[in-house]
């Protein structure tokens, strides 16, 4: 445990320095352990585990492009996500690691427990055991407070899902090298640092709505009184749980989505060059290969495909004060690869270069883009997931809408309060990643602390 944020610098920066990590491109046609399969192009390993990259045709989206063909990871088992409590004085703690991730544009950030795929907690890869597994196996050693599969990166993932848990042990844990206890308000705080807390513990996070930050208000603002006003449950929302659940489910089945897989080798619009597989135009991302050195992993070498995106993306709810509660403009958005095809996402979800002006933007994307400072509630960069991709950033904010904006939205859209949010998010196949990893920040963080011109 840290008695200041400075502690907690000294010892991340002493682990970062305790190991050694290298991460070379190399070209996919001699990537160790992976082969184009010679009647399908797909990309395989050759265990036949951990994932493959196929071909994706997708027509019937809704979106401001209906059709399009693309690569996607197929990684059809689950991992499993999982954050250990522990109280101290009767204060909660929160047991998170300082893991390399290959993806990672610092290499090191704060990932949960226990952070690992089947196969990598079966040892398909003949690596050292994955620890404090023991406490996410049943029978559980512990309180389970929240356990649910959950989608991840869709847009890039076919059908993927990860087990979220968060258990409370009353059991004394032996405290290994790379792992520190952080309280909530100390995770809320290291939650405003760019690319520092991974996606992984955002979106256990997530269902850890109940150690959310309870310490005084940030600020006497009419923004912040309404904010707080959104946890309670007497709170009145725009709309009930009912009417939301109708609402989802209405836009399901209205989904006009098709998607079928197809051999890699037969996807339009893409190219096997230089040792990648590129986006003819120069957009969305490249698939590419890497050789990784790690000392601290269960294995210390190894290569792999991950996806490289070609621009920053914009993670954002507008936010605006209905019957004196904050209430968030959610999206039900159709999700490429998401196994029930549209999840809850935030209200702009993009890489806003691959639209150019002039052209269809998605909706309120200039409404984000063209936010004045002070109205910009929360702002910081993240990574995505390290494992799978390489050097995957969005800017993730809150922005408040003024009391001008319509509170009557296009159908794909809601306002939705964060309780409402939170008890969507017990449940798997709801919130999209990244609405769970701005629910966390909306959770845990100061937000006004987060962005020092809008205090």
């Amino acid at each position: 445990m840290f008695s200041t944020t400075a502690d907690f610098s000294n010892w991340f920066a002493d682990r970062c320095r305790a190991h050694e990590y290298l991460v070379s491109r190399v070209p996919l046609d001699r990537l160790d352990g992976w082969r184009f399969e010679r009647s399908t192009g797909n990309l395989v390993h050759r265990s036949g585990r951990f994932f493959s990259v196929e071909g994706l045709d997708v027509r019937g989206a809704g979106r401001e492009v209906d059709a399009w063909q693309q690569p996607i990871i197929v990684q059809p088992e689950y991992g499993i996500l999982g954050i250990l409590v522990k109280r101290f004085h009767g204060v909660p703690h929160f047991l998170l690691q300082a893991k390399m991730e290959p993806g990672n544009v610092n290499l090191v950030q704060l990932s949960p427990t226990v952070q690992a795929t089947k196969s990598n907690y079966t040892r398909v890869h003949g690596g050292k055991p994955v620890p404090y597994l023991e406490h996410f196996i049943a029978p559980h050693r512990g309180r389970v407070l929240h356990d649910a599969l959950q989608s991840e990166q869709a847009s890039w993932f076919l059908g993927k899902r990860n087990r979220n848990m968060v258990i409370e042990t009353d059991e004394d844990v032996e405290l290994l090298d790379d792992f520190c206890w952080l309280s909530a308000e100390q995770i809320g705080e290291l939650l405003g640092v760019d690319n520092l807390v991974n996606m992984d513990t955002r979106t256990v996070l997530s269902g850890a709505t109940p150690f959310r930050r309870t310490g005084p208000a940030h600020g006497d603002g009419t923004f912040r009184q309404a904010l707080d006003r959104a946890w309670r449950p007497d709170a009145e929302p725009f709309h009930d749980t009912a009417r939301l659940l109708s609402w989802f489910t209405d836009a399901k089945c209205r989904s006009s989505l098709v998607r079928q897989r197809l051999p890699l080798a037969q996807v339009r619009g893409w190219s096997r060059t230089d040792g990648t597989i590129a986006q003819d135009e120069g957009k969305h991302f490249t698939v590419i290969g890497v050789d990784v050195r790690a000392s601290s992993r269960e294995v210390g070498s190894w290569s792999q495909v991950m996806l490289q995106p070609r621009s920053e993306g914009v993670i954002a709810f507008l936010a605006r004060t209905v019957n004196g509660v904050m209430h968030l403009l959610v999206q039900a958005r159709t999700e490429t690869g998401a196994g029930d095809l549209i999840e809850l996402a935030p209200t702009v979800h993009c890489q806003p270069a691959n639209y150019p002006l002039g052209g269809a933007r998605p909706r309120f994307l200039e409404e984000v883009l063209t936010a004045p400072p002070e109205r910009i509630r929360f702002e910081s960069v993240h990574s995505e997931e390290g494992g799978r991709f390489y050097h995957a950033q969005n800017r993730y904010m809150l922005v408040e809408a003024g009391d001008d904006f319509p509170t009557d939205v296009p159908e794909s859209y809601a306002w939705m309060t964060l309780r409402q949010l939170t008890e969507f998010v017990r449940y798997g196949n709801y919130l999209n990643v990244e609405a769970r990893s701005l629910l966390t920040f909306l959770t845990f963080a100061d937000l006004d602390a987060s962005v020092p011109q809008a205090a």
